[in-house]
């Protein structure tokens, strides 16, 4: 009886904590509440955050004119597109134009045909002023944009951001080098 009695309770205590950890879906989650906005997509069309309402999304920020890191960065968000894809997993992708006054629709689009990119999920944006997109990155994705005063290469970080439905960022990951594609393709299933 006794036996029984220790096995119980034993059994209970690994169902808490694997209730527990099954609760945590993600680890060490940031949980960034976002504002709303509404920008303007590669296609003129107005779209912002309510057009993700009860959608995952991955974020980054880069530029057409970019001579460095942006380049790569679409590379890996483009492959990062396709192993969604074939994971068979729904997710919005969101590119902010860090650079709105050379960056129009038509421009965005030119750009990211070099990619062989999915537009019906790829949603690259602007239709801000400079000042405003550096104001937004920074209040909302804890992140750095900065156009210098003498050079037409605007300063800013590398990550990709993953968004839940709620529209919080939950994790931020490399975008440039060493993209962990199966660690942000795990998060997503853990979110859906």
């Amino acid at each position: 009886m006794k036996n029984k009695k220790i096995k119980a309770w034993f059994t209970m205590g690994i169902m808490v904590v694997l209730l527990t950890a099954c609760g945590s879906k993600i680890p060490d989650p940031l949980n960034w509440k976002l504002d709303d906005f509404t920008y303007t997509n590669q296609e003129s069309q107005s779209f912002g955050l309510s057009d993700l309402q009860g959608k995952v999304w991955i974020a980054d920020f880069i530029f057409t004119n970019c001579e460095t890191v942006c380049p790569p960065m679409t590379a890996n968000m483009a492959k990062l597109q396709q192993k969604m894809k074939e994971e068979g997993l729904e997710v919005e992708f969101v590119s902010f134009s860090i650079d709105p006054e050379r960056d129009t629709p038509q421009v965005l689009t030119e750009y990211i045909k070099k990619y062989n990119a999915d537009l019906t999920n790829w949603h690259l944006l602007t239709g801000y002023e400079q000042e405003e997109i550096e104001e937004f990155a920074m209040k909302q994705f804890k992140t750095i944009v900065q156009m210098p005063k003498q050079s037409d290469q605007v300063i800013h970080g590398t990550d990709f951001y993953l968004v839940d439905q709620e529209g919080k960022v939950i994790k931020s990951y490399s975008g440039v080098s060493d993209t962990p594609y199966d660690e942000i393709i795990e998060h997503v299933k853990a979110l859906q």
